[in-house]
């Protein structure tokens, strides 16, 4: 299974008196790195929330975000008897002085009195932040569930690419083959020329000397070695694409030996038709490695 870095999952929850509302995503990098924002006042959550990503992950620049809230509704209403003495000593004394000066007021309700600030307040309920966390915890596995099948999604479309762009480039490796057979009377009559032309006007130059230049020169511009690796390195990426777990870094290194064997191929080619076999060759190199990029 071929997994992509790029990944996204969301999903709500609620109990235990709180509701929460999980975000998770990633993006390509070059290692792991992760990015929690979590509530930190839930004991142990974020140290257990990135153990499970450090397993389920190798690659990929991750960020998490919890949104965690309370229910009001759990709440209770209590009475601050000390904020509800001072607000009746308060009236009482506004009373008092309202009698003295001959002013009637009218008499307060105990709705009012409980209406004043402070009076009446909400309680919050004795949380328990252990039971909190195991709950969350447990509400994580379904997100992380849907990440993964997401990224294991985006891995196989990839992966039917790279798949699509090997055998594009096995193709070429055919055609380069057969334009290099082709090229070879061509090249043989052109050294033979070269050879006549130098021995000409050599004078005393050793013959054999000059026939053996003129065969490394040959020898140079042979591309069957690098025809043949890059066979092997096609039939290598296969391989890994078929494997289990992480190969996006061994295929990121095999991405830059197939375009070394591309670039050689170019410069040894001194033939039209080989030569743009091996542009076309190396336009397809250049996608697959943006395509590798994508791979954890």
């Amino acid at each position: 299974m071929t997994y992509s870095m790029t990944g996204f999952a969301t999903a709500r929850g609620e109990g235990l008196g709180h509701g929460w509302s999980w975000e998770l995503r990633s993006v390509n990098a070059k290692g792991l790195d992760l990015r929690l924002r979590v509530p930190d006042w839930v004991p142990g959550l974020e140290a257990a929330l990135r153990g499970t990503l450090t397993k389920a992950l190798s690659r990929g620049s991750v960020t998490l975000n919890l949104r965690l809230s309370r229910d009001d509704s759990s709440g209770t209403l209590a009475v601050n008897t000390a904020q509800l003495d001072a607000m009746l000593e308060a009236l009482s004394l506004a009373e008092s002085r309202a009698e003295a000066m001959g002013l009637a007021l009218r008499p307060s309700s105990a709705a009012e009195i409980l209406g004043m600030r402070g009076v009446l307040e909400a309680s919050a309920p004795e949380e328990d932040n252990e039971a909190l966390r195991g709950a969350l915890l447990a509400d994580f596995d379904a997100v992380l569930e849907d990440f993964l099948q997401m990224r294991a999604g985006e891995g196989r479309s990839v992966a039917s690419v790279l798949s699509a762009q090997l055998d594009a480039i096995e193709t070429l490796t055919g055609e380069a083959e057969r334009a290099a057979a082709e090229r070879a009377p061509r090249q043989k009559e052109a050294l033979q020329a070269a050879m006549a032309r130098v021995l000409e006007g050599a004078g005393g130059q050793d013959p054999d000397r000059l026939a053996q230049e003129l065969a490394l020169l040959a020898i140079k511009a042979d591309v069957t070695e690098e025809l043949d690796r890059l066979r092997t390195h096609v039939g290598a990426a296969r391989a890994l694409l078929a494997q289990e777990g992480p190969v996006g870094r061994k295929l990121d290194f095999l991405s830059q030996e197939f375009n070394r064997e591309a670039n050689t191929l170019c410069s040894k080619a001194q033939d039209k038709a080989l030569t743009a076999i091996g542009l076309e060759m190396k336009t397809l190199i250049d996608q697959m490695r943006e395509q590798v990029q994508n791979i954890e």
